[in-house]
């Protein structure tokens, strides 16, 4: 493997972390945490690399000459003053590499006989300088869930392909395992189609999962958790491997406008896509959310598996409603999520280990790999091709003169091309990106238009000393509160993934960290309704001034307000500059002084739609009320690419039960 940065490169990596730590202690040196960034980004490769080249060299450039042989104070007081406090966008978007700096130092591992070795990081000093414990040394009483594998849920390994095994031709093509692809491949191999499903990513089976942080998130997230917006206002999360984002998510299931579960004046969201030439029935709908909440177990998650932050969250909330003068706070739901863990209450619940978004090293998750690719391979004979590009659907002429896919031109790993034909149809569910991009290179007109992100940002809450437990050691999300136009969630993270979303330079990141048994967590998520579109293969998005950004301030500051209600001494909302607020101050002026555009804070959405929206008119969306594309026989969208508007709450329940929707009422190719 080539090695991904030059000796300058390396060079100035170096010099960037020793100033990123200026005033702060090191548990390891300067060096081992250049190896880690380099690990990293040997595992990522591709065009994420060499985006992170070209910022490197951007950013020597922009920290001045000889930044690497100055002394650490004048390189610390460079950064400081050229990227920490700086209101030009491109440097604020350098300033983002200090993610990846601390991310690969909290991100450390020790190397043991096998992969994601936990007793050879019983000591790894980066958790000792922290406080924190791996799953396998902490110390669990009466009536908590053991830490042990559920066995049984895998993929059979029989079942997947490589190029010496691809059969030259099937029934269905279905292109995308994850929510969208894997429900609709196992209804369709249900009725006796030939299916195979064909995957971009990895297989990578819960066994093969573990707690090494750096090397989950190379291996399960497309371009290493690092893919962003053209502007590089977002951070879109996207899983790249068998069972797609259901095998590192939180696993949230929550459905549109849920009587008890939604606010009351939340927008109706079906009725919002009916007005707008996208009828969907709501009945049946619901009916795809039971079959779905049904096969995964789907449940609100058990209170012991959330004990510290989820009810941080909920008490939080109370307190500060209490005090509200908005009615609308009044009529607020505050929960427990829904969850596909589990299912809870039972033997195979979820273990909280807090590692979610790694993936479940445990067997636990009822992901897509462990439920319906599963059942579809073993029981209807489905087959699965990981790692293998989509490059276009081929097409014919049908009679009545519409298109109709005739076969698929494959990537295979080696980079070979093939075509796999299609003798019945072609499923499409890579996500709102990838299946733009495919569509599009298919000669489809229309795709990518109107894409609608869930944005999230996190406000980080110091506790007095003894307060609250350990925020680390639970489900890394457990709880939520929702507002009507924003909702607030529960969450933490383990130390890799916190330290890159931690606000803060230097000295104070430092000390941040060093108290994460002490803080606790919580995000924003509000609806970015249709702001971008996928245009040459790239996410462009921007946020609306007048409507987006005033309700950014207003969900960040009333969830500031809901930690001071919950006791915080201190908050650490996610801005780029990395201030403190404490009780005293004026909180919504705060906000309101502190962002001005979507550069001033971090975001990030795991949740983008839309792009080839349900419409019943081919001149407003791609697929009709059925999810075939306009102008084709057999070719249906199965993901979230389809929802014709933002749908404001975590979209994986709502996918899949678009796939059910769209593939188990009746046979989607007659």
């Amino acid at each position: 493997m080539a090695a991904p940065f030059n000796f300058g490169q390396l060079k100035f990596l170096k010099a960037l972390t020793e100033a990123l730590f200026h005033g702060a202690p090191m548990a390891i040196t300067p060096d081992q945490v250049v190896a880690n960034v380099v690990d990293l980004f040997a595992k990522v490769g591709g065009t994420k690399l060499d985006e992170i080249r070209l910022s490197l060299t951007a950013t020597e450039v922009v920290l001045g000459p000889m930044f690497a042989a100055t002394d650490v104070a004048t390189r610390a007081e460079r950064i400081e003053r050229r990227l920490q406090n700086s209101q030009i966008d491109l440097f604020q978007d350098m300033a983002r590499l200090r993610g990846v700096i601390y991310g690969c130092y909290y991100g450390h591992w020790q190397p043991g006989l096998e992969p994601g070795d936990q007793d050879a990081n019983a000591a790894n000093p980066v958790h000792r300088q922290i406080g924190f414990t791996l799953p396998r040394h902490r110390t669990r009483g009466p009536g908590e869930m053991p830490l042990t594998r559920v066995d049984g849920r895998e993929i059979d390994p029989a079942h997947i392909l490589d190029a010496a095994t691809l059969g030259d031709e099937y029934d269905v093509v279905v292109i995308g395992s994850g929510a969208g692809g894997a429900v609709a491949a196992y209804h369709v191999a249900a009725r006796g189609y030939k299916v195979l499903i064909v995957e971009a990513g990895p297989f990578y089976p819960s066994p093969k999962i573990n707690h090494h942080e750096l090397d989950m998130v190379a291996q399960l997230f497309k371009h290493g958790a690092l893919q962003t917006s053209t502007n590089r206002d977002f951070v879109v999360f996207q899983g790249r491997c068998v069972g797609g984002s259901s095998t590192i998510n939180n696993g949230i299931c929550l459905r549109v406008n849920e009587a008890g579960r939604t606010h009351p004046d939340a927008v109706d969201v079906l009725a919002k896509w009916n007005g707008i030439g996208a009828p969907i029935d709501a009945a049946d709908f619901h009916k795809s959310y039971d079959a779905i909440r049904d096969r995964l177990g789907i449940d609100r998650i058990e209170p012991r598996s959330g004990r510290h932050n989820g009810p941080h969250l909920i008490n939080g909330w109370h307190a500060y409603a209490a005090t509200s003068t908005d009615p609308k706070d009044g009529r607020a739901i505050a929960d427990w999520f829904a969850k596909n863990f589990g299912p809870p209450n039972t033997v195979n619940a979820c273990a909280y280990c807090g590692y979610c978004n790694a993936g479940c090293a445990y067997g636990r998750r009822m992901g897509m790999a462990q439920t319906y690719l599963p059942d579809a391979c073993r029981d209807f004979g489905a087959r699965i091709l990981p790692g293998t590009k989509a490059e276009r659907i081929v097409w014919q002429t049908a009679i009545d003169g519409r298109r109709e896919a005739e076969a698929v031109k494959l990537v295979l790993p080696d980079g070979s091309k093939t075509l796999v034909r299609a003798r019945v149809g072609v499923i499409v569910a890579g996500g709102t990106i990838a299946s733009s991009k495919l569509l599009s290179r298919s000669d489809i007109d229309g795709t990518g238009y109107q894409v609608s992100l869930n944005i999230a940002s996190p406000v980080v809450a110091l506790m007095p000393q003894g307060v609250g437990g350990n925020a680390w050691d639970e489900d890394q999300m457990a709880s939520y509160v929702d507002c009507g136009d924003f909702l607030l969630e529960s969450h933490f993270q383990p130390p890799m993934a916190m330290a890159s979303l931690m606000p803060g330079w230097f000295s104070d990141h430092a000390a941040r960290m060093r108290n994460f048994g002490r803080v606790h967590s919580a995000g924003i998520l509000f609806p970015a309704d249709r702001r971008g579109r996928v245009k040459n293969g790239k996410l462009e998005f921007r946020l609306d001034a007048t409507d987006d950004l005033p309700l950014l301030r207003r969900a960040m500051a009333t969830l500031t307000k809901v930690h001071f209600a919950a006791g915080a001494l201190e908050c650490y909302p996610a801005l780029t500059r990395g201030q403190t607020i404490t009780p005293d101050m004026d909180v919504d002026a705060f906000f309101r002084d502190a962002i001005e555009e979507a550069d001033d804070v971090t975001l990030s959405s795991s949740h983008p739609h839309g792009g080839n929206a349900i419409n019943e008119d081919p001149q407003y969306g791609v697929v009709d009320p059925d999810c075939r594309v306009h102008g084709t026989t057999n070719v249906l969208v199965t993901d979230a690419s389809v929802f014709p508007t933002c749908i404001r709450v975590n979209a994986q329940w709502t996918t899949m039960a678009m796939a059910h929707y769209a593939t188990a009422r009746h046979d989607p190719f007659r």
